[in-house]
């Protein structure tokens, strides 16, 4: 933890180092002294422990210096830093003004130069104004902050890309911290900046402007570009199926590296509950799933490159070449896709333009507390949509569950049926669909079209949350590797075609069971054609599938 830091101001330079010194001998141990010989750097130093959020016990400020005085110094100072001890130090002509700032200007203590010995005439006043402050004394968080407001789509892609990856931070929401004087303070040092949000605060004073979660990981550490160009294994997916591989890969000796879009752990990875994984009998997140998977692969060696993109994809010999979205290219001998699906846009009015404004797609683990006390609608009736609807439950008032069909029997899992049945605060609108959303700047109400009367109700809402299957991101792979008619991938005997291997296919064997038209390419997840869509058996797949391809590098 950061210590807390003595400020110290003359502009006496032999003045100042004598403070500073016999400040550090006495108080070195437990605070940071910091000098500056002038009141104007001084200000600029408070701002940017303020922007580093660091914390500021003891404000002591010669009276007499040009331009700004002692007094003068210490009352800017309080406004950045209220509970900051505030003392001066004075010459004996100066004493009136320093007894008349202490009456009138808050300031708690004043010192005669010279304050020799400092053991009777500096620590025992100074101890009892340290002992004051520690006594009200809460650290302040240590790590990232985010500024923006809840209803800003660049502030929500931040706060996502951080949950998902783990990454802690505070998150302050301007609009309803706009009274908080803490927040105010900070606004008022960050001055115009505060008009480009989100701004994203590090421990180290640094400040991004408006950033994309690519520009947050470069400067947390997550890596982003790969640490040579040659991998034994490949895998493009960091969802169950790819972290999978990932472990049981480089756990038996293959140099592997897994490229992840967003976030490792997936779809799967934004469940706020799976309770039918075998082995955790009272369920664990998707959220805590991904963090254990990939401390476990990271254990193994396996090198992870996240947030990153493959665009492309082709073939020299026996090398797969994988080129990715910053124009840098990885090659390998196998290659793995395990890149899961995306959730299918909901095609309503309005929809495009307030999303991440109300209208979000997937989990929306970062936007359940600020749901507190209101109406959550939920659209879609498979197993994801059920998760949400519990998450939600738990902090507004109510959650609205939005199904086409007749019920949930036919897409949900009977558990989760039966705990939104018993959840109070859970209503199932059946024969329901969105018309269409309403908003300016957010999502202010939403037209529920009811199928079996053919009547639309407008309701008022301020979040939705939309599940409605999903679909593979397989157009990179366009012109290489077979697909079905709805991008997804086909494997093993799906390539077989009365009797016949698919075209191009060179080797003395059928395709392995996971292996795609190209040999030593392989599928495995919610990409690969006909896959069963649950956390097991993408785990299962992924884990199956580094025993083919064993086999097939034993024959490169």
């Amino acid at each position: 933890m950061p210590k807390p830091i003595l400020l110290s101001v003359d502009d006496d330079s032999d003045v100042l180092r004598a403070i500073e010194r016999d400040l550090r001998s006495q108080y070195g141990a437990d605070y940071r002294v910091i000098g500056s010989d002038s009141p104007e750097k001084a200000l600029e130093i408070l701002k940017q422990l303020k922007v580093r959020n660091d914390s500021v016990a003891l404000l002591l400020a010669d009276q007499r210096m040009p331009h700004i005085n002692g007094v003068e110094f210490l009352q800017e100072g309080m406004q950045i830093f209220p509970e900051a001890k505030r003392a001066l130090l004075t010459a004996y002509a100066d004493t009136g003004a320093a007894i008349s700032a202490i009456n009138e200007a808050n300031i708690n203590y004043f010192f005669m130069k010279p304050w020799d010995p400092p053991e009777d005439n500096l620590y025992p006043q100074l101890d009892d104004l340290l002992d004051d402050w520690r006594a009200s004394y809460r650290p302040a968080f240590e790590g990232m902050r985010v500024l923006g407001t809840r209803w800003s789509p660049r502030s929500y892609e931040l706060r996502d890309f951080l949950a998902r990856n783990h990454v802690p931070y505070q998150w302050i929401d301007v609009e309803l911290s706009a009274n908080d004087p803490e927040t105010k303070r900070l606004l008022d040092v960050l001055g115009p900046e505060t008009s480009n949000l989100p701004v994203v605060l590090f421990p180290d004073g640094t400040k991004l402007l408006e950033g994309a979660p690519v520009e947050i990981a470069q400067k947390i550490g997550l890596r982003t570009r790969a640490q040579t160009d040659f991998y034994d294994l490949a895998i493009i997916g960091g969802g169950p199926a790819g972290l999978a591989a990932a472990v049981y890969g480089a756990s038996e000796g293959l140099h592997t590296v897994m490229v992840e879009r967003e976030a490792p752990g997936g779809q799967a990875g934004m469940s706020s509950r799976i309770e039918n994984y075998l082995g955790f009998p009272t369920g664990l997140s998707g959220g805590d799933l991904a963090r254990r998977a990939v401390v476990q692969a990271q254990r193994f060696g396996v090198e992870i490159l996240s947030p990153q993109e493959a665009v492309s994809v082709r073939t020299e010999g026996p090398y797969r070449i994988i080129r990715l979205a910053d124009a840098s290219e990885i090659s390998c001998h196998a290659l793995m896709v395990a890149t899961g699906v995306q959730w299918r846009r909901l095609d309503a009015p309005g929809i495009d333009k307030l999303q991440g404004a109300g209208i979000y797609y997937g989990g929306g683990a970062t936007e359940a507390l600020s749901c507190k006390g209101e109406i959550v609608y939920v659209v879609g009736g498979a197993n994801s949509a059920g998760q949400a609807a519990m998450n939600f439950a738990k902090y507004a008032e109510r959650v609205v569950v939005l199904v086409r069909g007749e019920g949930l029997a036919a897409t949900m899992s009977q558990y989760l049926i039966d705990q939104v049945q018993e959840t109070s605060n859970i209503q199932v609108w059946t024969h329901a669909s969105v018309a269409e959303v309403h908003g300016d700047k957010r999502l202010e109400e939403i037209s529920v079209m009811c199928s079996d009367t053919n009547k639309v109700e407008r309701v008022p809402a301020s979040s939705m949350f939309i599940f409605i299957g999903a679909m593979p991101r397989t157009e990179w792979l366009a012109g290489l590797v077979e697909r079905d008619d709805r991008g997804f991938i086909l494997t093993g005997p799906d390539l077989i075609r009365d009797g016949e291997r698919p075209k191009g296919w060179a080797l003395d064997r059928d395709p392995f069971l996971l292996e795609t038209n190209v040999p030593g390419i392989f599928a495995v997840g919610d990409v690969r054609h006909g896959s069963v869509k649950r956390v097991a058996s993408g785990v299962g797949e992924g884990s199956v599938a580094v025993q083919f391809i064993h086999q097939y590098l034993s024959k490169v």
